[in-house]
């Protein structure tokens, strides 16, 4: 079975072009001549989150890496939009408990939530997906499940599978008693805590992987699940077939409807998932496609697939790897069931493009990562930036260079990037005092550096915008910054000698080192010198209480300044704030 490729070697970590060497050899021997078909599927029955992500960006990177070496190639995007609706995402504005009445539907049939300038369920989903695509430079072809189902480009197929329905049972009987319905009631026997069922879901991957796989029927093994011609649900059970005719009948256990009816001329249904994603192998000839660690367990329907596109639908199954899960700094497992969980529109808000991009692009498929929401996405950018700049000094590993390549750009071009990218936890730093005006924002920003000041806020966006957005979501208002509007004369009056010293120290040097590097080496400096050392001595000529009475200084500062102990860097938050209200909150 051709499950996993690309393991490479310590000397060699691009993952990418090891799958891409193995691809390209791949489809010559299968497809020779014709475009490389890579695939990923994604199902829009709910906010389609960061951790299906990986499902498109894994396929993206190969394919960008083969266009760059020349060849052509097609990225599918399946949109298992013709799924059934299983259930109320929970946290989904404009949804309530009214949108029950719909499980069971296409989703492509199913109202979209309320105010939503879509027509469907699906289509709303799949709109925030597409856009976030587009903003990280991801090229690929859409297919619409629902068309494909319902205007007969199936039709063949799904005769096929249904006059060989006796082979697709055998191959599925073999797993059958693997089942979780056993473990789930071992769980119960030995007093154990079930599987949670939305963990169940995260961890299958497409929406459509938990369905059912046609077995159960009263009248045998169908692999084809009409949708009622009266509810419009899937809660059907066929109950007779005929080979020669395609007269099928089926009757809903929703509404009690029955009818018989023609498949080579019905269209109104679709093949169960475990017969559908071979088929699709079989149908557009893919050569990769990865699928979630899930997949690696017997019976699942990656495992089954193999068999039966080649069995049945005389196929091939893809070469791919098994990819890990994706989290989200403070968060368990995604979810797309549970709601809430951070979505690509919802990064792409808070970080441009070529830093998620670079997430998923360093680390190998089956290498689990988070990604940043909270106080992490400032040291993420940090590692960012240290890479931008061993790049341009050449100082740069082979492994890096080709991650930062795939992250600033593919093979049609360079990303739209940050003209003068400031260093973001700066930028927040400044829209946390600031609240976002931009007055206030250029004056800081100009004074940062004086001798290449900041003239234009353009030059700095849209890491800005980035940094302003993460402030305002996602930074607790109790750890906002806001600066006080008068001296705390009660703290000034009761200060030691030492810190009105200290202060002075400060408030005499603002003038000589109003910049960013200057007011950095000022803060520090100020302890070295109260303590009889230059205000240069680097840490290796200093005694530990230094450290200790710069922590002190800094948390003094900071009470004077903003009301706590902590808060946005002090050159920084300085500069902010500005020369004249430092000294009138700072002057004992």
């Amino acid at each position: 079975m051709a499950q996993s490729t690309g393991a490479e070697a310590p000397e060699n970590a691009d993952w990418v072009s090891r799958y891409a060497d193995d691809v390209i050899a791949e489809s010559e021997r299968r497809a020779p001549g014709k475009p490389v078909v890579v695939a990923s599927g994604l199902s829009p029955s709910g906010p389609i989150h960061l951790g299906n992500l990986r499902e498109v960006m894994t396929p993206h990177l190969v394919a960008d890496e083969i266009r760059r070496r020349g060849h052509q190639v097609r990225h599918l995007i399946s949109w298992d939009d013709y799924d059934r609706y299983r259930k109320v995402p929970a946290g989904v504005p404009g949804v309530d408990a009214s949108w029950a009445e719909h499980i069971g539907k296409p989703l492509t049939s199913v109202p979209a939530p309320a105010g939503s300038a879509y027509p469907n369920w699906a289509e709303h989903f799949k709109a925030a997906m597409i856009e976030a695509l587009a903003d990280l430079g991801v090229e690929f072809d859409g297919i619409s499940q629902t068309e494909q189902y319902t205007s007969g480009v199936y039709r063949d197929q799904i005769l096929h599978a249904m006059k060989h329905r006796g082979d697709i049972d055998a191959i599925l009987d073999q797993y059958r008693t693997k089942k979780d319905p056993a473990k789930k009631q071992q769980q119960k026997k030995q007093g154990q805590k079930p599987v949670d069922e939305a963990e169940l879901e995260a961890e299958e991957g497409s929406g459509a992987a938990s369905e059912d796989d046609g077995s159960g029927g009263a009248g045998g093994y169908y692999p084809y699940k009409p949708y009622c011609g009266a509810c419009g649900k899937d809660l059907t059970t066929v109950t007779s077939y005929d080979d020669d005719t395609t007269e099928l009948a089926y009757t809903c256990a929703e509404c009690g409807f029955s009818e018989t009816v023609r498949l080579s001329e019905f269209n109104r249904g679709k093949l169960v998932w475990k017969v559908d994603w071979p088929m699709r192998w079989a149908y557009e000839g893919v050569i990769f496609e990865p699928s979630g660690v899930d997949h690696s367990s017997p019976g699942s329907s990656f495992q089954v697939g193999g068999q039966i596109v080649d069995r049945v639908f005389g196929g091939k199954q893809p070469i791919g790897p098994m990819y890990a899960f994706v989290g989200i700094s403070g968060m368990a497992k995604m979810s797309s069931s549970r709601g809430g969980v951070p979505t690509p529109g919802d990064a792409l808000q808070i970080m441009e493009p070529q830093l998620l991009r670079w997430l998923y692009a360093r680390r190998r498929p089956n290498q689990s990562f988070k990604i940043a929401f909270d106080q992490e996405i400032q040291r993420l950018y940090d590692e960012w930036d240290k890479l931008n700049a061993k790049v341009a000094d050449g100082t740069v590993l082979p492994a890096d260079a080709a991650a930062h390549s795939r992250a600033v750009g593919t093979a049609a071009g360079e990303l739209p990037r940050t003209p003068r990218p400031l260093p973001y936890r700066t930028l927040a730093s400044v829209a946390d005092v600031t609240a976002g005006d931009e007055e206030q924002t250029l004056r800081i920003l100009s004074e940062l550096d004086p001798d290449n000041p900041v003239t234009d806020l353009a030059t700095v966006r849209p890491r800005l915008d980035r940094a302003e957005a993460w402030i305002t979501k996602y930074v607790p208002a109790e750890s906002r910054t806001i600066v006080r509007t008068e001296p705390d004369e009660e703290r000034l009056a009761a200060l030691d000698e030492q810190s009105r010293a200290s202060l002075r120290l400060l408030l005499d040097g603002l003038d000589d080192h109003w910049s960013l590097d200057g007011l950095t080496h000022l803060v520090y400096g100020v302890p070295k010198v109260q303590a009889g050392f230059p205000a240069d001595a680097t840490a290796k000529e200093l005694p530990p209480e230094i450290k200790v009475a710069q922590r002190t200084f800094f948390a003094l500062l900071y009470h004077l300044l903003v009301g706590r102990d902590t808060g946005p860097r002090l050159p920084t938050l300085l500069l902010a704030v500005g020369a004249d209200r430092v000294r009138k909150l700072l002057s004992a």
